[in-house]
């Protein structure tokens, strides 16, 4: 198969992470006959201060031409710190979206024997946790009429009802797939664009007859995930209460930096790490690769290459089993490894496998 890839890894540790994943992407395409060709593209703040715009035309015109998108973080503390900044790396991130109508986002939350240590819950909470979280990514708030002044702001939540089918359509067909139950969450007891998901919601749910579809408001989904994780096999929700409830189901395996995740839709998918840029570890070599690495391997699932993707995981767990782990999930006296070290740890293991 030819895989175009752009490349985008962004502000922060994203360059270092998306090194590591680009080499585990070469080993996996040399092992198993696959040509790949990358095209490299400017994003947040970086891409601000070169060119003056988070998400440039030149870049946009990259993601559109190629298959995939391989994106690692945006973010910087200059522009997190300047609430009057009208420019926002951020901003980069929702015209990619936007832009490439990426209106799913799937982030798997699955823990690692290994690794259960490092959760804040108890094992028997947490060990053979696996959902999968669902979320509407174009519409909702964030992408809503906006205002503010010195005195009064607001965010508009609009959602339209082919808004809330299309997502609800991924949602119903990863159910199938998995252990078929659907988790639509919403605040339908105050909301009136959380009562129309709930209304479409369930009027689509004889639809799929094989799927167990329950309906749960989102404060109580929030103290679900921690009490009992085990209870979800796929989460859907909207904008802005997706974002808040991937970010604590990533708690749930120890460190956000073990989730990839893929977003979807009309055009280029986009395959990222869950975690952002994490300024402060910038050039220290010791952010964790692994969720770009598995962004990679959903980026060769997502093509049906099941087998690749598979070998990436394999070798991801063998790591992980071995101790070549960066400091913030390495065992106690365990040796000292760096992003780098960790990478080429699992593109020697493919070779070798």
């Amino acid at each position: 198969m030819d895989l175009k890839i752009a490349v985008l890894p962004g502000d922060g540790i994203g360059p270092e992470i998306s090194e590591q994943g680009v080499a585990v992407m070469n080993a996996v395409c040399e092992k198993f006959g696959h040509k790949v060709s990358y095209q490299y593209a400017l994003c947040g703040a970086d891409a601000i201060d070169k060119v003056g715009d988070p998400f440039p035309e030149e870049t946009f015109k990259i993601c559109m031409d190629a298959d995939a998108v391989l994106f690692s973080a945006v973010g910087d503390p200059k522009f997190d710190n300047d609430p009057t900044a009208k420019v926002r790396p951020e901003q980069g991130l929702l015209a990619m979206r936007k832009k490439l109508g990426l209106f799913a986002n799937i982030r798997p939350v699955e823990t690692f024997d290994c690794l259960i240590h490092k959760s804040p819950l108890k094992d028997e909470l947490v060990r053979g946790a696996d959902f999968i979280c669902i979320r509407e990514l174009t519409g909702g708030m964030y992408f809503g009429e906006k205002y503010q002044d010195d005195e009064k702001a607001y965010d508009t939540n609009a959602y339209t009802r082919p808004e809330i089918e299309r997502i609800l359509k991924v949602a119903y067909e990863y159910a199938m797939r998995r252990r078929k139950h659907l988790t639509v969450v919403d605040k339908a007891n105050v909301l009136a664009s959380s009562r129309l998901w709930r209304q479409v919601a369930k009027e689509m749910a004889p639809k799929y007859p094989e799927v167990e579809t329950d309906y749960m408001f989102v404060d109580n989904a929030a103290m679900r995930m921690i009490q009992d994780p085990r209870f979800f096999d796929v989460m859907v929700t909207e904008n802005t209460f997706g974002d808040i409830l991937t970010d604590e189901g990533s708690c749930i395996t120890g460190s956000m930096g073990l989730l990839p995740s893929a977003s979807t839709g009309e055009h280029t998918p986009v395959f990222e790490p869950i975690h952002g840029s994490w300024p402060q570890a910038k050039g220290l070599n010791i952010a964790n690769p692994l969720a770009q690495i598995l962004s990679v391997a959903m980026l060769f699932e997502y093509f049906n290459l099941k087998e690749e993707g598979a070998l990436i995981r394999k070798a991801v767990n063998a790591s992980l089993d071995a101790n070549v782990r960066t400091p913030e999930i390495q065992v106690e006296g365990g040796e000292r490894y760096g992003t780098t070290e960790v990478g080429q740890w699992i593109v020697d293991y493919i070779k070798k496998a």
